[in-house]
């Protein structure tokens, strides 16, 4: 893969030294920093949960119809808004995504916009906050939006901002995220898009572009297991069967799946179990256990090999101890990846808008992104724009989901030049 990736910028090396289209609309850029922070610190002040981003998605609404696009759809996935913008000169479809929604975390950095909004989560009453960085996401496209739309008789080509909900994932029983809006034609029609990008503010030095040729981020599994045993009183063990006896071991045991039974050369693989919930008492063996986790995995192969191995030993491990367990695995997001032809088409891009220096190469993260779905049916590019504080080490700086998390919101304008740099460039790069 990587061989692949230097293969593609020593292709393209050629215009590396030429300022690439995008550089013409510097001053335009330059010149809706301020309205992207304003934004940001709106959506960070009023943040909303998945698939219920009423008010964010009105607000982008809003603002793509003062742009006179050529068209703005909402309610697309049930929140999600597409605003589609034809450029002056003929040229292909491409589109740019940011995500919308917030999570269930209560906020405690401080900042004169924390939020104090809550929401419903799981039937309670929640704190919420952009504890990932989605606002900052979406004020970024949407500077990226007024550039290139004030600049559209320079645009060769279609360009299709997709604000897209429930990136963290919908509520239990309903639909929701990248997969939805592909389901419901996002990706299909005369004026579907060939290639998309993304960005994620992460903590890394502020301002700068991290990526990884291939698999980048990791594909997501939802785990649940349900142990079944038999109730009795807990000074009698004997008497029933206990369920969790049988989950502690089932929770131990499946530690072992990655390091003792699958070839790791083929990929990093990660189980978690995240939660455990069984009984009311202390001297009472309950019927019933459940567990909740996670699986991440980087190849198909290992993946489905993982996943038989792990029905396989709950069942055993059941079955060795009189229970019964019931294995749920339901896909939450595939391998988020970087095409490395498209990657080193528009290296001498991204150079341009972080800086000299400031794109680099990062190492494959157990993190996952639904975007991933979007690169199942078309080259896509997935990069780090680093918020974070270069004065702070990095160990010692807020990750995402923490309620400490922030952004640096001068690397802001990074993320824009990039934006905007893939759609100006993408077809003189072709």
């Amino acid at each position: 893969m990587r061989l692949a990736l230097i293969a593609a910028i020593a292709l393209f090396s050629t215009q590396a030294g030429a300022a690439p289209p995008a550089a013409a609309l510097a001053d335009d850029i330059a010149a809706v920093e301020s309205k992207v922070i304003a934004w940001r610190r709106d959506f960070h002040q009023h943040p909303e949960l998945s698939n219920r981003e009423f008010d964010t998605s009105e607000k982008i609404a809003a603002f793509l119809r003062t742009l006179d696009l050529d068209s703005v759809q909402t309610g697309v996935a049930h929140t999600g808004v597409v605003g589609t913008l034809v450029g002056g000169k003929p040229g292909p479809v491409i589109a740019l995504r940011a995500d919308m929604d917030a999570l269930p975390v209560q906020e405690r950095t401080g900042l004169p916009f924390a939020s104090e909004a809550t929401g419903e989560y799981k039937g309670e009453e929640v704190p919420v906050m952009h504890a990932c960085g989605h606002d900052t996401h979406i004020a970024m496209l949407m500077g990226a939006a007024q550039v290139l739309a004030d600049n559209r008789e320079q645009l060769a080509g279609t360009v299709k901002f997709v604000f897209q909900p429930a990136e963290e994932g919908p509520p239990a029983g309903e639909d929701g995220g990248a997969a939805m809006m592909i389901a419901e034609g996002l990706l299909r029609g005369d004026d579907a898009p060939e290639a998309i990008i993304g960005l994620h503010a992460w903590p890394d030095d502020a301002g700068t572009l991290t990526y990884r040729a291939g698999g980048f981020m990791a594909a997501a599994d939802t785990l649940e297991i349900t142990v079944t045993g038999r109730q009795t009183h807990g000074s009698s063990p004997w008497l029933g069967v206990d369920p969790i006896y049988t989950a502690a071991q089932i929770a131990t045991a499946l530690q072992g799946i990655p390091g003792r039974h699958l070839d790791i050369t083929r990929g990093p693989a990660v189980i978690t179990i995240g939660s455990i919930h069984g009984g009311v008492r202390g001297n009472i063996i309950p019927d019933t256990v459940s567990m909740s986790g996670t699986i991440r995995t980087f190849d198909m192969g290992v993946r489905d090999d993982l996943h038989a191995k792990l029905r396989q030993t709950v069942a055993d491990i059941a079955s060795a101890n009189g229970a019964t367990a019931e294995v749920d695995i339901s896909a939450a997001a595939p391998v988020t990846t970087n095409d490395p032809q498209l990657l080193g088409r528009m290296m001498p891009t991204f150079e341009w808008a972080a800086g000299e220096g400031k794109v680099r190469e990062g190492h494959a993260i157990t993190g996952a992104e639904d975007f991933g779905y979007f690169e199942q049916h078309i080259p896509g590019l997935f990069l780090h724009l680093g918020v974070g504080d270069p004065a702070v080490p990095r160990a010692e700086r807020p990750s995402n989901h923490s309620p400490m998390f922030d952004a640096r919101e001068d690397a802001l304008i990074v993320g824009v030049r990039a934006l905007v740099g893939f759609a100006m460039d993408y077809a003189a790069r072709q």
